[in-house]
């Protein structure tokens, strides 16, 4: 009998009255160690994205109005991907994010960790996007490949936390 448990994929949810995406999971980890993964750019790049990609960190300022900034790679393709963090809490990171292919396409992300207790957090993420047509664009993208493989990557990068 294994005791690893395996979380479900991601619940990814589109509002119907906002152009915003709402993406929850559980994961075993407290809301410190899902912090640390999001926030320390040798954990981030190791798990972000679709398992067919790498990732580099450009720039990485963690704090209340800093930057930052990532390229992703699959074979000869490059993408990258800016922002600048809003608000980083203990438990909360507010922040902008830009595809770089569509710069003039902002959206303000929130991700708050929700303590459940015994050993398990909640993340709840939203993505406001800047029209109904970007966040479809989004939605048709198969960015549920990237979020579901990346947080499979992060459910074991927090075992080693």
């Amino acid at each position: 009998m294994s005791t690893q448990t395996r979380y479900p994929e991601a619940t990814i949810e589109a509002d119907k009255e906002v152009p915003i995406i709402r993406i929850t999971r559980d994961f075993r980890g407290t809301p410190a160690q899902l912090m640390k993964a999001h926030t320390d750019p040798e954990l981030f790049v190791r798990w972000v994205g679709p398992d067919s990609i790498s990732s580099r960190i450009v720039e990485w300022d963690v704090r209340n109005g800093g930057s930052w900034r990532y390229v992703s790679s699959r074979d000869d393709d490059e993408f990258a991907f800016r922002g600048c963090f809003h608000t980083v809490s203990d438990d909360t990171i507010v922040q902008t994010f830009t595809w770089e292919g569509m710069p003039d396409q902002v959206a303000l992300e929130t991700l708050h960790f929700e303590d459940l207790g015994d050993g398990t957090t909640r993340l709840h993420a939203q993505s406001l996007c800047d029209s109904f047509e970007a966040r479809d664009g989004w939605l048709s993208s198969g960015m549920e490949v990237g979020v579901n493989e990346g947080y499979a990557k992060l459910d074991g990068l927090l075992g080693e936390l």
